[in-house]
């Protein structure tokens, strides 16, 4: 049973969202008012023209402590006398606009906005430039909104935790289990989220947040929880799976925040560590913005992990390790009670709010009327615009993965087949598609509504509700049994896989198998099992059996995943999704315990290890697996056959054999680049977009990665149409491997690069 504690205020505030009449704004909320209070014109920190440390600096000394401690909680101080009213900081915007959190509200104004796929689908496509588009279009849905009063301009996404482990509720809502894609897609979804239409860098369109920082990925698993879950994670582990995505987010997406976890990360608490937060996120990664608590992962340390003996102490560990802002009441409560007992300095308080208020002055909370800034003239018509609803399509085409397709079966003919069966629990379940952290999506477009607007369709449920514990046979068989082609929509809801609630099982709920094999043994046509679903399940049983003729995987496909479905398997789309994570066995779920942390495989107790870049055993699917609709053939242009590292004179590695070199500046800086030039031709008959992942074996020293992805790229070809794919390596920061103690090294010998079924070797060397 989950702990009450945050989850209780997420599900009030989910309630009085759904169930309260909103009183929406006549107006944005924002400071410095100088029509209605014209004082404020001569304090500076109202001055839009000054720097913005300068403004911080002199809004912070004009507050008492009392005001100061009430900005380090989600909902903010006010201060009339200073013309400051209440800042809600809490926004989500997973992939859209969301009523998860306060800072979002919709209204008669504005009831809906865009709901793109869950970020595990969009990661499927493997094209930053739909990251970064998704990114901008959902800053500029907010910014709408904020102009009417009904959103805020901190925004508490993405949500960028490696997929370790299959079982993870959460694993729809991250871009997969792969570092480099993860970092890239939350860099790009940033910048998308963040980046001003005039150029001006100081200032953010929106503030983004990177969560939950770091090493977490369980929920609630056989008890435990992640309110008190100790992430026992090596040195090598944390420095080159669980870091670097964090490190991509702040280093070149620029991320305004970070949001501490709620575990522990080897015995300490993630939020009140100050070596990972002020040391590495501060000190190495230099964070220009705030560091967040999860809700409210105060209260965790205090109460379930039992770190403190009282909350005062609580409160400091968490201000003297960094924390800036906590989403909660909980240093509202004991900052002053922790400051009169001497656990605490009041400078950190002014360090804290300081980073807070910068923050927003970036977005222009302090510059006055928003309406009268970059983004004043945006409103209701730039929400739900035609052309963000079929962005949404067209993100939902692009991630879908085709992982079966026998020859004869996809795309269908819409002249060979005039009718069709649709069956199962997620055909005709247009919320499922949406996935959680969603919110009031523009419209949906079903299964259902998508293929029954191309073809005449049946429609039979197949089970009693998404669980299965009902087969509903007699309809569907009936139905299956006299049209052209059969659909199965199958999978998962959020009462299955969602946050606070992980899986067991990797098989399909209840009678679903029983469901999909029963109505392919009386199909007279082709069989498309369709999988809405977050991970990855075990439909071994389909993939061997001949009557199943085509698999594909949907994802929560967002409001407009039915349309995109349906362009798929009719052919309007070829679909072009690689699996972002790999799919495993359920023998993998009977065997491997789902909090050991540990990346890499253990010989000597038989663990296989995790994610396709150290997994020993049997995979179902493997990551950047997907088909298509035509054939693409790759072919080297060029690429160095090795490269050389330039390393000082009297560097010991010139005198002594050594495995690896430091990934140290002077010899990253110094060494030749590395290009790699791909020519990729579409062979088949049928247009289509083709994902390039280039990857690299390095050497088997420091046990290393068997395979990394070091970079992907998207492109669009028609049958017999060529192009130039051209990857700029750095040999540092795409062919280092972490060692035992976490140092980035350059290993020396034999990398081989693969994309797809081609090979090619090179030799880094001193």
């Amino acid at each position: 049973m989950e702990k009450p504690m945050a989850s209780v205020l997420l599900f009030s505030l989910f309630i009085s969202q759904l169930l309260s009449p909103v009183q929406s704004q006549t107006g944005p909320v924002y400071a410095c008012d100088t029509v209605k209070n014209p004082g404020l014109k001569s304090l500076p920190f109202c001055n839009p023209r000054l720097d913005v440390k300068s403004r911080v600096a002199d809004l912070v000394k004009r507050l008492t402590l009392p005001e100061k401690i009430t900005f380090l909680v989600n909902t903010g101080g006010n201060v009339s006398r200073l013309g400051i009213p209440t800042y809600e900081w809490w926004s989500e915007a997973l992939h859209g606009l969301s009523y998860t959190g306060p800072g979002v509200n919709f209204s008669g104004v504005v009831p809906a906005a865009t709901s793109f796929p869950q970020p595990l689908l969009t990661a499927a496509s493997f094209n930053e430039t739909l990251f970064h588009t998704i990114g901008k279009v959902i800053s500029t849905e907010a910014r709408a909104m904020h102009n009417y009063g009904l959103a805020g301009l901190t925004y508490w996404s993405p949500n960028m935790n490696i997929f370790r482990d299959p079982r993870w509720g959460r694993g729809q809502e991250v871009p997969g289990e792969d570092p480099t894609l993860t970092g890239k897609y939350a860099a790009a979804f940033v910048r998308g989220l963040q980046e001003r239409d005039d150029g001006n860098e100081e200032k953010l369109k929106v503030a983004a947040c990177c969560k939950h920082y770091t090493a977490y990925d369980v929920d609630d698993w056989k008890g435990h929880q992640r309110y008190d879950f100790n992430s026992v994670v090596t040195a090598q582990d944390m420095a080159d799976t669980f870091q670097p995505p964090f490190e991509y987010c702040i280093r070149e997406g620029k991320v305004a925040s970070v949001m501490c976890s709620y575990n522990q990360v080897n015995g300490k608490p993630v939020c009140g560590d100050y070596s990972i937060l002020a040391g590495v996120i501060r000190g190495q990664w230099k964070l220009n913005g705030y560091i967040v608590t999860d809700c409210d992962s105060f209260n965790a340390m205090y109460n379930y992990q039992h770190l403190t003996k009282t909350p005062e102490e609580t409160a400091a560990l968490g201000l003297n390790a960094g924390v800036d802002l906590n989403c909660g009441p909980f240093l509202a409560k004991y900052t002053q009670g922790a400051i009169d007992k001497g656990l605490v300095k009041v400078s950190e308080v002014d360090r804290a709010i300081s980073n807070n208020f910068a923050t927003l002055m970036r977005v222009g909370f302090f510059d006055g009327d928003p309406r009268k800034q970059l983004y004043g003239k945006l409103g209701p018509k730039d929400v739900c615009s035609p052309a963000h609803q079929e962005l949404a399509r067209e993100a939902a085409r692009e991630g879908i993965v085709l992982l079966k397709n026998t020859a004869g079966s996809l795309p269908l003919s819409r002249a060979a087949i005039k009718s069709l069966a649709l069956i199962g629990p997620n055909a005709n379940n247009p919320y499922t598609m949406l996935g959680n952290y969603e919110g009031k999506p523009c419209k949906y477009t079903s299964p259902i509504q998508g293929l029954s607007a191309l073809v005449a369709t049946n429609y039979s449920p197949g089970c009693d509700n998404i669980k299965c514990a009902t087969a509903l046979l007699d309809d569907a068989k009936k139905i299956a049994a006299t049209a052209d082609a059969v659909v199965l929509v199958m999978g998962s809801d959020q009462s299955i896989e969602t946050e606070a609630r992980d899986r067991v099982n990797l098989t399909l709920p209840g009678q679903q198998s029983y469901v999909v094999s029963e109505v392919a043994k009386v199909a007279r046509g082709p069989v498309i099992l369709v999988l809405m679903c977050g991970a990855g399940m075990d439909v071994s049983f389909a993939v061997k059996d001949p009557k199943v003729t085509s698999i594909l995987w949907v994802g929560f496909p967002g409001e407009a995943g039915g349309g995109a479905i349906a362009d798929v398997i009719f052919g309007y789309h070829n679909p072009s999704g690689r699996l972002p994570n790999t799919w495993y066995p359920q023998s993998f779920a009977d065997s491997v315990s789902m909090i050991d942390m540990r990346m890499r495989p253990d010989p000597k107790t038989g663990y296989p290890g995790r994610t396709y870049r150290f997994y020993t055993g049997p995979t179902l699917f493997k990551f950047g697996y997907g088909l298509s609709y035509t054939k693409f053939r790759h072919s080297i242009v060029q690429a160095q056959d090795s490269v050389s590292l330039a390393l000082d004179q009297g560097h010991a590695c010139r005198s002594t054999k050594c495995e690896s070199v430091d990934a140290a500046e002077q010899t990253c800086t110094n060494s030749a680049p590395l290009d790699i030039h791909l020519n990729v031709k579409n062979v088949g008959t049928v247009s289509g977009g083709h994902s390039v992942l280039l990857f690299s074996s390095p050497p088997a020293v420091h046990n290393a990665p068997r395979k990394q992805l070091v970079g992907f790229q998207k492109v669009h070809l028609s049958p017999n149409q060529d192009e130039v794919v051209v990857f700029n390596l750095d040999v540092c920061k795409h062919l280092s491997v972490v060692d035992e103690a976490g140092n980035r090294k350059v290993a020396l010998g034999l990398h081989v690069l693969h994309i797809g079924h081609l090979k090619h070797s090179l030799t880094v060397e001193i």
